[in-house]
């Protein structure tokens, strides 16, 4: 019958490591491509997917190998920019754009009255980039981030990263973890010393590393880049996103890690001289009880390939096995370190 020896607490450690990988499929650093499904950025219909967010894929979506990477989309706290669900009276400006706007200042501000500023800027819209859930484990990591947007020359490029390195890790927390402020610059450092990077009152945007998206500043984004001129007409089809899609399509630069954190836990299984040193095997004893093994009587040498970690109801609950056989007898005391990944 195996013998139990209950784990004290100074035997068991908790240990949690941080693993950073791309966001991207593949652990692919740099997304160049964007591909989009023709069927789901339909905006046929004021009710069509296509109005409310338009996902990007790595592959064109006839591969078999495509999948989500993000999606963009386009707030209007007004409504405009996209059709109303309907033309009855009293029902317009509530299309897919003010949905859009609502969720998101749902989700951060916790209410559907607050409005997103940047700097000391406050857009009617904004555009969001946000990554798919499975894209990245327990949040974005800062610093990480480079997104190029380009406009319809060569010249007309910006460059925007997250100012996480500028503030030294220094965040505003939110309903959903922290934010902070998307800038011109690369991987996590601001370009120049005044958030206020256009027109002196404006940033570019804000960026939630723990939920996972960006939110961006119309005005200020349409600003450094031409081409980017949102249709904002109540009742209309701006097709806005689509344009947010194409500029960073043109960019074809989107760098993003993506954080996870892996907690261990180890068990160190002591065990003494006088442990340990007999076989649980029944065939090595006989009906009486006595070894069959005559080797086994004075000196006896069995060999340790696995340990058993127990519930206190006896049910075995993992198993941990050896690289390889360890020797036991009298003679030796050994110490197993057992690592479980959680």
């Amino acid at each position: 019958m195996s013998t139990f020896h209950r784990y004290q607490s100074e035997d068991r450690v908790v240990s949690i490591d941080k693993v950073v990988t791309s966001t991207w499929s593949n652990n692919l650093n740099n997304l160049l491509a964007a591909h989009t499904s023709s069927i789901q950025a339909t905006t046929t219909d004021a009710n069509s997917q296509g109005n409310f967010f338009i996902e990007v894929y790595n592959q064109p979506t006839s591969s078999v190998s495509a999948s989500v990477q993000y999606s963009v989309a386009y707030g209007h706290k007004a409504g405009s920019g996209s059709v109303d669900f309907t033309n009855d009276s009293g029902s317009f400006g509530f299309s897919a754009t003010k949905v859009v706007y609502n969720q998101y200042r749902q989700l951060v501000f916790g209410s559907e009255t607050e409005n997103f500023t940047f700097s000391t800027h406050t857009p009617d819209d904004i555009y969001i980039v946000n990554l798919e859930r499975s894209r990245y484990k327990h949040n974005l990591k800062p610093g990480t981030l480079n997104l190029v947007l380009s406009g319809s020359t060569a010249k007309e490029k910006l460059t925007l990263t997250d100012d996480s390195i500028t503030k030294t890790g220094s965040a505003i927390l939110t309903n959903i973890g922290r934010q902070f402020n998307i800038v011109s610059g690369t991987s996590g450092t601001q370009l120049g010393s005044s958030l206020s990077q256009v027109g002196g009152s404006a940033s570019y945007g804000l960026f939630y590393p723990d939920a996972g998206f960006v939110i961006l500043n119309p005005d200020a984004v349409r600003f450094t880049i031409g081409g980017l001129s949102s249709s904002v007409s109540a009742n209309t089809n701006g097709k806005n996103a689509e344009k947010l899609f194409n500029k960073i399509r043109h960019g074809a630069y989107f760098i993003l890690d993506s954080e996870e954190k892996i907690a261990s836990q180890y068990y160190f299984t002591r065990i003494k001289n006088g442990e340990f040193n007999y076989t649980t095997n029944p065939s090595f004893v006989d009906a009486e009880g006595t070894l069959n093994f005559t080797s086994m009587i004075d000196m006896p040498r069995v060999y340790i390939t696995t340990v058993g970690l127990y519930s206190d109801n006896g049910d075995l609950l993992a198993v941990a096995k050896l690289s390889q056989p360890l020797a036991k007898d009298f003679t030796r005391e050994a110490l197993v370190r057992v690592k479980l990944d959680y």
